[in-house]
């Protein structure tokens, strides 16, 4: 598995603790960014609201999931809210996963 891939698997491994289901099948995540000479990463993700009270808690998550990448260098998560995040960034899998709820 390349490091690409190993970042993907990782960020669906971080759970919206409210909602039970993986930030990447809720389309919190807007870009990535891999910095392929020192392999640091940068990821611009948002929440479902801007008072989300979880924010800390998942940000945190996604820092210490992608730490333990063990060929990643640093790690720095952006949380914006431009643009806003609606239930249309969602995958259908996030979609279902909701309505089982």
């Amino acid at each position: 598995m390349n490091i690409k891939e190993e970042i993907k698997q990782a960020l669906y491994e971080v759970i919206d603790p409210e909602l039970g289901i993986n930030i990447v099948d809720l389309g919190l995540i807007y870009h990535v960014y891999l910095d392929d000479a020192t392999n640091d990463i940068t990821v611009h993700m948002t929440l479902t609201t801007p008072g989300c009270p979880m924010a800390s808690s998942i940000k945190q998550g996604v820092q210490l999931r992608l730490e333990q990448i063990k060929s990643i260098g640093k790690v720095t998560v952006n949380i914006t809210f431009e643009p806003p995040w609606t239930p249309g960034r969602m995958s259908e899998k996030g979609r279902m996963m909701l309505q089982q709820r």
